[in-house]
């Protein structure tokens, strides 16, 4: 028989963690589904965070295992198992996990998808080994920490150009690589680029390794064209390259945007009663950790105003 709690959340990066939290100063029987060993999600992979109101130059490991710590401390409920999983069967909701070899299935009266996105990678050499040790795939986020030095951004569409001209602001030299010769931006983005005086385009070019000893001190370019190779002294590499949402599970569930996100607001309100999505999962305007926050408490409140609805 499968077991049974009001809400079930899957994922346990800040969103789902900060559900869990909400979810339980609600009084409801909480359990957090998370396939990895540690929650926290993408956080953990940075080296130190500089804009959460209250906790500047935290490590993100820290971050991570203290908002865990909060959810463990107001009774939440983990699995770390994989969930393979979800139905809508209209008054509940059934995930299906895998638990090693076994298969087993939880009830829920509703649902929160905070199982965020992932960044698309180089998949170079020094690229994981320099996570958070000079390469980011946020410039926003990390982009203060390179103030006056110079940095590379990796990709060619909007949010590879947006990097590269906030980093102009910040940085003495920012270099945009790009494996092609034009750009996919926006030509608004890319007027803008254009006058920015120390950003310069390296076209035709890929990164083919990520240097450095203790941090990042370089890349390794090849010029397609001109079929050679160079190494381009930088302070830090901003990886632009695509994001791609979690949402492997949720086919016919709910419905996406045309690129790939789960249509919700900031109530964060899916098209099937019941089922709610937080975070990076979902559309909106800023993926950051203070938002994915804010998402994990309104979603909360969505399903309180669910439950209360059903009576």
């Amino acid at each position: 028989m499968a077991q049974k709690y009001d809400l079930i959340i899957i994922g346990s990066g800040p969103a789902g963690l900060s559900a869990a939290v909400y979810g339980k100063r609600a009084g409801f029987e909480v359990l957090v589904m998370e396939k990895n060993p540690m929650s926290g999600g993408q956080v953990l992979n940075t080296y130190e965070v500089d804009n959460y109101l209250g906790m500047s130059g935290i490590n993100g490991f820290e971050m991570g295992m203290k908002f865990r710590q909060h959810a463990e401390e107001m009774g939440v409920v983990f699995d770390h198992a994989k969930v393979t999983g979800l139905a809508d069967a209209g008054s509940h909701k059934v995930i299906t996990v895998l638990d090693g070899d076994t298969e087993k299935s939880y009830e829920a009266g509703a649902v929160i998808i905070a199982t965020g996105a992932s960044h698309a990678l180089l998949q170079v050499p020094g690229e994981e080994a320099f996570t958070g040790r000079g390469v980011s795939y946020c410039a926003t986020c990390d982009g203060a920490f390179f103030r006056d030095k110079v940095t590379a951004v990796v990709g060619g569409g909007d949010v590879a150009v947006e990097d590269a001209v906030f980093l102009s602001r910040i940085c003495k030299k920012v270099y945009l690589i790009h494996r092609r010769d034009s750009l996919r931006a926006a030509k608004s983005l890319q007027d803008t680029l254009f006058q920015c005086d120390n950003v310069e385009v390296i076209w035709d070019s890929v990164v083919e390794e990520i240097c450095g000893q203790e941090k990042t001190s370089s890349i390794k370019l090849r010029r397609l064209k001109e079929e050679r190779t160079e190494e381009l002294p930088v302070d830090g590499v901003f990886i632009a390259v695509g994001i791609r949402p979690n949402t492997e599970l949720l086919q016919n569930i709910v419905t996406f945007d045309e690129n790939g996100y789960i249509k919700a607001g900031e109530d964060c309100v899916t098209c099937t009663p019941g089922i709610f999505a937080a975070g990076d999962v979902r559309t909106k305007q800023l993926r950051q950790i203070v938002t994915a926050v804010a998402d994990g408490a309104n979603a909360v409140a969505s399903a309180e105003k669910y439950f209360i609805e059903r009576k």
